[in-house]
């Protein structure tokens, strides 16, 4: 145990990794060759089209590919061993952070908002994401576990009268919406998965952001976005490359969304269920044990002025926005944390100083957060240099 608290006093930084997954959009998307000859059509008119996209049923596999430069987690998992909490593995909070890196393959199946889904494939493994009314399944073949979560429905129809009432007007608050700090453009056409396709092409005009550009390929026939490529200014691998290979806009059979666990299957049922039998919840601010004796203060901050609607305060606008939030205690030292952990910290962890003392800012290529040696943290999808200024800037 004492073990365990001392590797969790270093789970804030090594949680940065999670942090880029958090904000990505994932839109199925990959490209093939060939340029159709489409008819010519502005942002605009295209932003239109996706809007009035109203594709309720589809059909298809696509891959994802996730590179965000961070280094390989090796003996990690070992060194946080007993941090796991002896959660079911297929638990999709769990299950689906594979994701975050590597390339992956799904099959996705889709028949309106109420039946979707998702199958991750793993050499001769599956994991099945099913959600089908007001249940959602999770289930890993190769541990035959299965995690059952009910009432699962999400009143769209309340967020949906939120939303402009027409594609002309959704595409002006888009466009409104990007304003002096965003370039949208149409660039070109592309193949995906033997449909024509418009490419939609999202810029930041600000400097110091991370993200090099955001490429949407649409439909040219229905408005579907197929295709999401997020690059980053370091060059390189897409920091995100997902796409369909094959896609079928037909209604998908109902046999899709039923599901039953097999016999022997080991079934863990979600808060809902757990509620419903009187069994003890975990509540929002809840932690690890040992999560509060290893950073002092930050039970107080997760458990307490997060959980009554406080939160970080946000530095800037657009793509350029950091998020600050002080812990109120120093940060622990790597050094002293177990041997797998210092050394995945050291390899994406870089020590900066400046008029606001010193710290450590740990870097993706997407995400950046800067953690100072006396507690404050700045986190945004931009560069070291503007995390830096900002904590200089005593804001």
């Amino acid at each position: 145990m004492a073990e365990t608290r001392k590797a969790s006093r270093f789970i804030v930084p090594v949680a940065v990794a999670g942090v880029a997954a958090a904000t990505i959009g994932l839109v199925p998307a990959l490209a093939a060759s060939g340029d159709p000859d489409l008819p010519e059509i502005t942002a605009q008119q295209l932003i239109e089209k996706i809007a009035a996209s109203d594709t309720q049923t589809l059909s298809g596999t696509f891959k994802i590919s996730t590179d965000l430069g961070l280094p390989a987690l090796g003996g990690l998992a070992s060194g946080l061993g007993g941090m796991d909490g002896g959660s079911a593995s297929a638990d999709p909070s769990e299950k689906l952070t594979e994701l975050v890196s590597g390339s992956h393959t799904l099959r996705v199946a889709a028949d309106g908002p109420e039946r979707q889904r998702l199958t991750l494939l793993d050499g001769s493994d599956e994991y099945s994401l099913i959600h089908n009314g007001d249940d959602v399944w999770g289930y890993d073949s190769k541990s035959n576990e299965a995690f059952h979560e009910k009432g699962a429905s999400s009143g769209a129809p309340e967020k949906e009268q939120k939303l402009p009432g027409t594609p002309k007007q959704l595409a002006d608050e888009v466009l409104k919406a990007a304003g002096d700090t965003t370039s949208i453009t149409v660039d070109g056409t592309a193949k995906v998965a033997g449909r024509d396709a418009y490419q939609l092409v999202i810029k930041p005009k600000q400097s110091g952001s991370t993200v090099e550009s955001v490429k949407i390929a649409v439909d040219a026939a229905n408005g579907t976005p197929l295709k999401f490529t997020l690059s980053s200014v370091e060059g390189g691998k897409p920091v995100v490359d997902a796409g369909f290979t094959k896609v079928d806009f037909g209604k998908p059979a109902a046999s899709e969304f039923t599901f039953t666990a097999p016999k022997g299957a080991k079934v863990t049922e979600g808060a809902a269920e757990k509620f419903e039998k009187g069994e003890k919840v975990p509540a929002p601010g809840d932690l690890p044990e040992g999560f509060e004796e290893g950073i002092p203060g930050l039970g107080d901050v997760f458990g307490k002025d997060l959980g009554k609607g406080g939160g970080p305060d946000v530095i800037g606008e657009g793509w350029t926005t950091i998020a600050k939030l002080d812990t109120g205690a120093p940060a622990p030292k790597t050094d002293e944390a177990p041997k797998e952990i210092q050394g995945f910290l050291d390899s994406f962890g870089d020590k900066v100083s400046g008029k606001f003392g010193s710290g450590t800012v740990f870097k993706t290529k997407l995400v950046n957060a800067l953690l100072t040696d006396d507690g404050k943290v700045y986190v945004g999808a931009v560069t070291k240099d503007a995390l830096v200024d900002a904590a200089n800037s005593g804001k």
